[in-house]
Parts: C-alpha cells; sequence; structure tokens
C-alpha cells in the first residue's frame, strides 16, 4: 500500500554510501520496517572513480522507492539524507551539475594539496580544519575540478551529497556541518566558512550556503518523489556519523565502530580546543562537528572492509561461503601462526608469514587479526586525545561474521551490537523525525 496514504505517521531515512543506497522506512520510536538497496553507480576512472549526480540521484529514488513500496499504510511526515562525504555535486545558477562528482577516495589532486600545504601550513591547515591535508578534501577536489574539467568555471555552489539529494529532492540548499567538517573550508572552531581556504581554492562568492546542524528543515519533498510529497526535508549529516546516531552511540566517550568497505571509529566529544584538535591530526585522527547539535567527533578510518574483500577474493569465497570460513577461522590458533595482512589504508595489501600450515581458514584469522589490530591503534591514538573510552558498538557488514565479533572483542575488550539494520538511513530518519516533532530520542 502506498506509504502517503493517510494513516500512522513514517520516517524515510537514506544513506548513500560507497557501495550502495540504502533507505529504511521508521517508526517514530525508531522501528526500522522496509528497505531498499541499489548499488551506488561509480564510474571506474584511472585515478579511482567518479559519477553523474543525476545517477546517483536515480539510484538514490530506487532505494526509496523500493523500501516505500513494502511498508503498510502511512504517511511520510519526514525524509532524512545521510551520505559519504568530501564527494561534492558542483552546480550552476540554474541549479545543474556541471561536473561529475569525484569519488572521496579519487586519488587526483596531489598536485593540489602540495601548494595547499605550500600557501596556507600543513599544522595550520589541521588546527584549523581539523583535518590532514590529502586530495580527500572537498576543496582539492574542487581546486582540481576548476584547473581541469571544462565547464567547472560555471560552477557557482557546491554541495554535498546528501545535500544535493535534498535540493533536488525540493529542498533548499544547506550546508550541514558535519558534512561540511570534511570539505576543508570549514574553521570548525568559529562554525564559519574559512576566507583563506575559500580564496585558496579559487571559490566565487557564494559556492558554500550558510552552515546549520544536521536535521535542520530544509524545506518538503515535492515530485521527484511523489510518495513522500510534503514530507518534511533534513539532511542527516556524513554516513558515519548518521550510523552512529542509528546505533544510539553519541554520548560523550561512545565509540561507534562502523565496519564497511571503509571502517570508521566516530568518537562523540565535548568541543576540542585548538591545541588538541592540531595535536589530533598530527597524530591522525581528524575532528569535525557530529551530526548531533553541540558535539564534535573523533574520527579515524582505515580501509580494512576493504581489504577484506580482496582476500575473500583471492581465497575464492563467495559471501554466500563466508560463514563457513569465519567458522574455520575460529578454529585457528590466535595469531595466525605469524600470518600478517599489511596496508589496511591502501589499494592494495600484502599478505606474509605464509607457512606451510597455511590455510584458508588461518589467512582469513590472519587478516581478521591484522583489522583488529589496526582497530586497536586508532582507538589508542582517540584516548590520546579524549582520555579512555566508556563504550564501544560496532556494526555494519564485516561485524557480522562470528570470528570477526571474537577477534576484535579479545583485542578491544567488550563490544556491543546494534539491532538496526541500516543504521546510516536509520539515524537519518530519526533526525528527519525529530526536526519534523513526531520522533524523541533514541
Amino acid at each position: 500500500m502506498s506509504a502517503s496514504s493517510t494513516g500512522a505517521q513514517l520516517l524515510l531515512g537514506l544513506d548513500v554510501g560507497t557501495t550502495s543506497c540504502k533507505a529504511a522506512v521508521v517508526t517514530p520510536d525508531g522501528r526500522e520496517i522496509a528497505h531498499g538497496r541499489v548499488r551506488t553507480p561509480w564510474r571506474t576512472v584511472s585515478t579511482g572513480a567518479e559519477i553523474d549526480p543525476r545517477a546517483l540521484l536515480e539510484s538514490a529514488l530506487a532505494a526509496a522507492r523500493e523500501a516505500l513500496a513494502a511498508v503498510p499504510e502511512g504517511r511520510v511526515a519526514a525524509v532524512g539524507v545521510a551520505s559519504i562525504a568530501e564527494t561534492g555535486v558542483l552546480l550552476d545558477t540554474h541549479g545543474e551539475p556541471v561536473a561529475p562528482s569525484i569519488a572521496w577516495h579519487d586519488s587526483r589532486g596531489e598536485d593540489e594539496v602540495a601548494e595547499l600545504v605550500a600557501e596556507l601550513g600543513r599544522e595550520r591547515f589541521g588546527e584549523r580544519t581539523g583535518l590532514a591535508a590529502r586530495p580527500l578534501c572537498s576543496l582539492v577536489k574542487y581546486r582540481w575540478l576548476r584547473a581541469n574539467h571544462d565547464g567547472a568555471e560555471r560552477g557557482t555552489r557546491w554541495l554535498s551529497v546528501s545535500e544535493w539529494l535534498v535540493h533536488a529532492l525540493g529542498g533548499d540548499q544547506v550546508a550541514e556541518l558535519s558534512l561540511a567538517s570534511r570539505t576543508g573550508w570549514l574553521d570548525i572552531h568559529s562554525r564559519g566558512w574559512w576566507d583563506e581556504a575559500l580564496a585558496w581554492s579559487q571559490a566565487p562568492p557564494g559556492l558554500l550556503p550558510d552552515p546549520a546542524p544536521a536535521g535542520a528543515p530544509a524545506g518538503a519533498v515535492r515530485d521527484a518523489l511523489p510518495e513522500a510529497r510534503g514530507a518534511l526535508l533534513a539532511v542527516g549529516g556524513h554516513d558515519h556519523l548518521s550510523a552512529a546516531v542509528g546505533a544510539g552511540a553519541t554520548g560523550e566517550g561512545d565509540v561507534l565502530d562502523s565496519w564497511g568497505t571503509a571502517e570508521a571509529f566516530i568518537r562523540a566529544v565535548a568541543p576540542v580546543t585548538p591545541e588538541r584538535v592540531r595535536a589530533a591530526v598530527a597524530d591522525g585522527i581528524n575532528v569535525g562537528w557530529h551530526a548531533v547539535e553541540g558535539r564534535q567527533c573523533l574520527l579515524g578510518a582505515m580501509r580494512s572492509g576493504a581489504a577484506l574483500e580482496r582476500m575473500l577474493a583471492l581465497l575464492g569465497v563467495t559471501p554466500e561461503q563466508r560463514p563457513a570460513l569465519e567458522h574455520a577461522a575460529l578454529q585457528a590458533p590466535a595469531g595466525a601462526n605469524g600470518m600478517e595482512l599489511h596496508g589496511l589504508d591502501d589499494d592494495r595489501n600484502d599478505l606474509s608469514g605464509i607457512g606451510q600450515h597455511a590455510s584458508p581458514g588461518l589467512a582469513w584469522r590472519a587478516a581478521l587479526e591484522s583489522t583488529a589490530r589496526g582497530a586497536k591503534d586508532i582507538l589508542d591514538r582517540m584516548d590520546r586525545v579524549a582520555g579512555p573510552r566508556r563504550r564501544l558498538v560496532m556494526a555494519g557488514g564485516w561485524a557480522d561474521g562470528e570470528a570477526a565479533r571474537a577477534i576484535k572483542e579479545a583485542h578491544l575488550g567488550p563490544i556491543e551490537q546494534t539491532d538496526a539494520v541500516y543504521m546510516g538511513a536509520r539515524g537519518a530518519a530519526m533526525t528527519a523525525g525529530r526536526a519534523a516533532g513526531v520522533a524523541g530520542a533514541l
């Protein structure tokens, strides 16, 4: 039955991730009742990947329609959208995209980073933005487009992915703080745009909307999604931070281990001083605003999920066969007889220490042990910034394995599991629901 029918109020959350666009229909008390999922249609290029923003919109809409088609009678009161960060959509004065959107992990922009460091200073950039100077940052991608993509000079507005989707659904153009914190343009201490960073990137006046917290009302759904027409729209924020909201891991000292293609560790903290921000960035930990008003977050990440995908492919194991491999890994000795997987934050990985008793189960144990050690290193660095954590919640596709959970817990201590199916979508839905006045805190 159509979700636009009269009846119970429902919330729709979208989470546009690296691998897929996910949708969840959620009741005001946070219960997920329907889901949709469509693969994110990246186009592979020599430096990584890019995407047509219109194709991204269509995939998100398809996921939303799949979820809405499965719900009982009800009315969608609010739609929240969370997404990957760094990737952006460059629009002209008519609101039309003028360039492809560059994937967050794409490597183009190394020359621009060197210029950024020379002109603004590495430590100064880190202290002001909470980020390391890397091609990851949106302002580097934007300057690269200005120099290399015909038509980019016509761009007058930059929106992050979920901000673009909210606008394409009929809402206002807004800049949400947790996503703004990933651009390299935001002064995280003043919560305003940093003029020197804008000037360095050659941004025209008005390139970015005024920053606002996650959940700020941003208009209403129009004709792009008739099933939810009239629903309040809100940006739910950076997908990993929205996942922390969906998992209920947003209290002071809470950490979410969001284990997908990229494994992100998100720790909720009170606002951090400039001196501590500088030290955190130097230690490989990013600082920015959370998807919860008034809180900042520490964020550390590695591409362990991508490394595990490559390991499965090497072993010739399909996703359906993974449970048997997990069981075999549990039977293998702790420490994997010295076998290790290296390069967890790289595009290539090395497997070392392969002895005469090697087996698929032992190799998988080695991969999981390596990811657990990498996780402990990130959490230890966070503790150096903010003191001991209070609790650790783990979720995501890779957290489903029995060996993955057991080995992580052996290295990290007690871990809570969340019952959320699509955490980021759930968090976005609840954030929008609170903005509409129909949902309470999780």
